[in-house]
């Protein structure tokens, strides 16, 4: 970052200041001091040059209002932001609260206890409460509408300070014996926060306590943001109010105050800084949450009192003696420039990580990209790298090689925390203050994976070396992470790049030159200054050098000159050209000598050190080349990241160029022609060039863009030479130079009609083609191409409806189709499957997309028109419309119907659908197939007692089934053996022939075949018997019954010979019965049998004969 002071408001009457705060919100500053004074400032931008934005706009004193009601020094003061308050507290104990009315501020409310001084004030983060705490200990918080909501006395104690809680949870009080204590928001105490800066300086004063509230997220995840600063110069910045490892820092100052940026990354702490035993001077001192020193301010007066930020953090104010100074700063923003992208990370309240966007100036697109852990940005070409530390460690780092749109291309772990980062067209260089490591990336274009495990570290070639090697080019490619940790008395402090040499700045002012690719030190030069930021010029023989305090120096790497002292060769200079309050400077891309610097908000262009007229601006540069500088103003793009809008992008063109545009206009191009010879540079002929194009002066042109090496101009000049026709050139020109309108107009003069249209087909400016095919002079086929392509240009943009239009207008129903589908509009792509005609191209792809939304008839249709009938066939397998399948095979006389019929019955028995598959056996022929199932489901019928006569009737239905089959086996004989023989023969072979292929069939189908009926002379027997018995027939009855012994395997044992045991019982033949129970007593539930036994046997004798 960069400071300076930029503007000084002097208090009348030279009345002494103690305090100031900067409303952040509205921009409001107040400031209190001694005898009463109250003032209310408000600094606006003068927005009349729109092009002048930022710190570079001039700023006016839009409100200074006196607020009279103190009559003591103001001491406190504090803003409510959320509710438009301002509270202010004077060192006699008085509390007014001011509100703001239309435009002015006003006295709302009073408070005096009239015992103590007011010591502190806060409002918590939502703005709803405020804690007031008075020098005798007393606490008291109230609401934002005046009423008290708690008091207390703390005992015993004397308080100097109140801060709350991000959450406004908690409150802590600063005592004035240098603890701090933690109570809750309802005023209990919690706990003593533990001081570690004061372990070896003893007890001091606490000044000032501020807690960041993290409204605009944190730079990292667990950031320490709470600031304690003792007045002996300590400071202790804590994660939370119990952090046993918070980070300490020295300031060397007697500290006044310290405040946070609206970020939280950047914290300001001011106060005296003793020079000599008398003599003191005014700091402001920056650091990071992590303690690492910023910058120092120095600032004129005898005592500074207060500083507070503005709302964006780009100025604070200075209270000292009767004076407000303003400070502007250059925050280091993480940004780069690659390819018209500006790569920029913001931080975000709702996320840990930072997120990264890839703006595309060109096109104005944004991509995003979210990064923990993000440490440097930086760019080259085409590509830029992200720096970051890795997950989970605090030793490992990586170095993402991204594209310009945040696509992440190639990776590198590395164990060096790169501190300082820099990029070439192939090599990446990331440096700590002890080492620097070098990355030669391969071409990404080229890589096609990409893997970021350590193990592939060797992926491209990378070096590592300590500031203090002397590398000769020579070695090998081992790396070794250990030098990263070998101490250095001499640490590097900044790097630059080019293609061919790198430059390491050391603290100690020497600046190590190595040689590139080779790494080998060439050269190490000596300067009088500590380099803060470094630059090579773009052919590498000039250093640009901005110290720590802001001044611009270069130094010539190529000057050869003799030391008077020692008479040896000297190579390179320190020139003597300087600038101050320098903060950002880029080289020319094409031309050593040219140079852009920012100096305080003023733009320099410097030609050697001949400077240009300077221009108001407060951006940061992006590039220079082509004589025009771009820069970007990234202070308002922070103000809304998410939305970047062309307006922050600046384009300055150099003296030069503005001259020749000027010449041109006023004296010609003889004139012109002079001026560009005595300053050439490409961009000045390019120009030249295209201004003799416009007066048709082609000798000029020609000979122009030769001298800027434009190929294409050469041969652009040379076609209109052989054009004799001036309106034909004069159109020829307006297409070059993107003028189509006029060109337009000079072809029509012309009758050429054609070439309007061949121009805007090559624009793709298809609107205006069909527009004048319709005007006359074009054929329907070319109607067709205009209209399809527009309907490709809707598609593009993903508007199906509109490309359907169109694509109707072409009469092509391939992309007709892809949009009906796109739309689901299937009906419409079946009825235009249905106008095709046969065997048309695009039915095949029609059908698939219907089969692919379930549309299985109109997808058969489709697939039948264009004759692929196994495709159709499968589609309806797909989709499970099986009986569609089978009629399509019957139809077609498809050979894999059985393979059809076999997946179809699976598919039916998967779910349980016997009979359905019993149907459709029988319906294919398949009569033994049908008949297996139907005694399988007999069976399982069987098993759950199903109804006899249900049972019987399913076996009648297989055994007919069986028959229908033997039937079927003799008609296939008979077609097979059908000659010449008489019908008796014939009869004989096939009935001889239907046998042999019975037995030819498995043992279970012969099995099945023999016995076909024997289940259902089983069950017809069963109910026979039943039946008998039922009407009386007591020995038929039986004797029926004591058929079923023979159809165990068909029955259920325990139902047959029950029948059995009671025909026999009723029929007094006891033997018979004696004979079922021992089968009966041999089964599972036999003690039932048993039982029942013993009671009959017991009475009548199993020899019994019937009566």
């Amino acid at each position: 970052m960069f400071i300076y002071l930029s503007k000084k408001i002097a208090i009348p009457q030279n009345v002494k200041l103690r305090c100031t705060s900067w409303n952040k919100e509205f921009g409001y500053i107040a400031c209190g001091g001694e005898d009463g004074l109250l003032k209310v400032l408000k600094l606006e931008t003068n927005v009349s040059d729109s092009k002048v934005k930022g710190l570079a706009a001039q700023s006016n004193l839009t409100m200074n209002q006196p607020l009279e009601g103190h009559s003591g020094a103001v001491q406190v003061i504090t803003w409510n932001e959320h509710f438009h308050r301002l509270t202010t507290s004077d060192q006699q104990g008085l509390i007014i609260v001011w509100m703001f009315y239309k435009g002015s501020w006003y006295e709302e409310m009073i408070n005096n206890r009239n015992k103590s001084v007011v010591r502190g004030m806060k409002w918590n983060a939502d703005g709803q409460k405020i804690c007031i705490v008075y020098e005798d200990g007393a606490v008291i918080v109230g609401s934002v509408d005046g009423s008290r909501i708690w008091g207390k006395e703390l005992k015993n104690s004397r308080l100097n300070g109140v801060e709350w809680s991000p959450d406004g949870k908690m409150l802590l009080f600063a005592m004035n014996n240098g603890e701090i204590h933690s109570y809750d928001s309802m005023g209990n105490p919690i706990s003593q926060v533990d001081i570690y800066c004061l372990q070896d300086t003893g007890s001091s004063d606490i000044v000032s306590m501020d807690w960041y509230n993290g409204n605009h997220g944190y730079i990292e995840t667990n950031c320490p943001s709470l600031a304690i600063a003792f007045r002996n110069g300590r400071c202790q910045i804590m994660r939370n109010e119990v952090d046993d490892a918070p980070v300490l820092v020295d300031s060397g100052i007697t500290i006044c105050q310290c405040s946070w940026n609206h970020s939280g990354d950047t914290l300001a702490i001011c106060g005296l800084q003793q020079q000599g035993e008398e003599k003191t001077i005014n700091v402001v001192q920056f650091y990071t949450p992590f303690g690492e020193h910023l910058r120092t301010l120095k600032v004129p007066g005898k005592k500074i009192y207060s500083c507070s930020w503005e709302g964006g953090s780009l100025r604070i104010i200075l209270a000292v003696d009767s004076f407000l100074y303003f400070a502007n700063i250059r925050p280091d923003y993480k940004w780069a420039y690659c390819t018209n992208t500006v790569v920029y990370s913001y931080m975000r309240s709702d996320r840990n990580e930072q997120c990264v966007v890839f703006w595309d100036c060109k096109n104005n697109e944004r991509y995003l990209k979210y990064v923990k852990n993000l440490i440097k940005i930086t760019a080259c070409g085409d590509y830029c790298c992200l720096a970051t530390r890795a997950e989970d460690s605090n030793t490992q780092y990586v170095l993402v090689l991204c594209n310009a749109i945040g696509t992440p291309l190639d990776s590198k772990y590395l164990d060096l925390q790169p501190i300082y980062l820099t990029m070439t067209k192939s090599h990446i260089i990331a440096a700590c203050r002890e080492a620097f490591y070098t990355w030669q990336f391969k071409n990404p274009k080229k890589v096609i994976t990409l893997d970021v495990q350590v193990s592939n570290r060797k992926a491209g070639v990378e070096r590592l070396f300590h500031a203090d090697d002397v590398p000769s080019g020579a070695g090998g490619d081992d790396v070794d992470f250990n030098k990263a940790y070998k101490p250095t008395d001499d640490a590097i402090c900044a790097i630059a790049a080019t293609e061919k040499v790198l430059v390491i700045a050391r603290e100690s002012g020497t600046l190590n030159r190595y040689s590139m690719p080779q790494h080998a030190l060439q050269y190490k030069h000596s300067t009088t200054c500590k380099p803060y930021q470094i630059s090579l010029n773009c052919s590498s023989s000039r250093l640009a050098i901005i110290d720590i305090s802001g001044l611009l120096t270069f130094y010539d790497l190529e000057t050869r000159m003799t030391d008077p002292t020692r008479g040896n060769e000297v190579v390179g200079e320190h020139l003597k050209f300087e600038r101050k309050d320098v903060w950002d400077m880029k080289w020319a891309e094409d031309n050593a000598e040219l140079f852009a610097m920012m100096e305080k908000t003023k733009m320099y262009v410097y030609r050697g050190t001949e400077p240009e007229e300077p221009v108001s601006s407060s951006g940061y540069l992006c590039q220079f080349s082509d004589l025009q500088i771009r820069s970007v103003l990234l202070d308002e793009i922070m103000k809304d990241p998410e939305v970047p809008s062309k307006e922050n992008l600046l384009d300055l063109e150099v003296k030069s160029l503005r001259d020749a545009r000027e010449i041109l206009s006023k004296n010609g191009l003889k004139d012109a022609e002079s001026f560009i010879e005595d300053n050439p540079h490409p961009r000045l002929w390019r120009l030249l060039a295209e201004a003799a194009l416009e007066e048709l002066d082609l000798k000029v042109a020609e000979s122009s863009f030769v001298r800027c090496k434009d190929y294409s101009g050469i041969e652009f000049t040379k076609r209109l030479s052989h054009l004799q026709n001036e309106a034909m050139r004069k159109a020829e020109v307006a297409a070059y130079f993107h003028r189509y309108d006029e060109a337009d107009r000079h072809y029509l003069s012309l009758d050429r009609r054609d070439m309007v249209v061949a121009m805007r087909k090559k624009l793709g400016d298809w609107i205006k083609v069909v527009d004048l095919l319709k005007q006359g002079g074009g054929d329907d086929q070319q109607m067709e191409e205009a209209y399809i392509a527009i309907g490709d240009l809707f598609t593009d943009r993903q508007k199906w409806s509109e490309a359907v239009r169109y694509y109707v207008l072409g009469n092509n129903q391939e992309r007709l189709a892809k949009c009906y589908y796109m739309l689901e509009d299937y009906e419409a792509l079946a009825k235009l499957a249905d106008g095709l005609p046969e065997n048309h191209n695009l039915l095949s792809d029609i059908a698939e997309k219907l089969v692919s939304v379930g549309m299985c008839v109109e997808a058969v249709r489709a697939f039948v028109k264009c004759n692929k009938v196994k495709q159709a066939i499968d589609c309806c397998v797909q989709l499970n419309q099986w009986n569609e399948a089978i009629e399509l095979a019957k139809k077609f006389n498809m050979k894999e119907i059985d393979g059809l019929l076999t997946k179809y019955a699976s598919h039916l028995l998967e779910k349980n659908k016997i009979i359905n598959a019993i149907e459709l056996y029988r319906k294919a022929n398949r009569f033994l197939d049908a008949a297996k199932l139907l005694y399988k489901l007999a069976g399982e019928e069987t098993k759950k007692k199903s109804k006899p006569l249900r049972i019987k009737k399913l076996y009648v239905l297989a055994a007919l089934l069986v028959e229908q089959h033997n039937e079927q086996m003799k008609l296939t004989a008979r077609s097979k053996y059908h000659t010449s023989q008489s019908k008796k023969n014939q009869e004989a072979s096939s009935s001889l022939a239907g046998m042999l292929n019975e037995d030819s069939s498995s043992f279970d189908d012969t099995k099945l075949i023999d016995q076909a009926w024997r289940g259902a002379e089983a069950y017809h027997l069963f109910i026979l018997s039943q039946k008998q018995l039922y009407q009386g027939y007591v020995d038929a009855a039986m004797k029926t019954a004591y058929h079923l012994r023979e159809y165990d395997d068909v029955m259920d044992v325990s139902d047959s010979h029950s029948l059995i045991a009671l025909t026999a019982c009723d029929n007094r033949a006891f033997g018979i019965a004696s004979k079922a129970f021992i089968k009966l007593e041999s089964l599972e539930n036999k003690e039932l049998y048993e039982e029942l036994a013993l009671d009959i046997f017991t009475k009548y004798l199993p020899f019994q004969k019937a009566k």
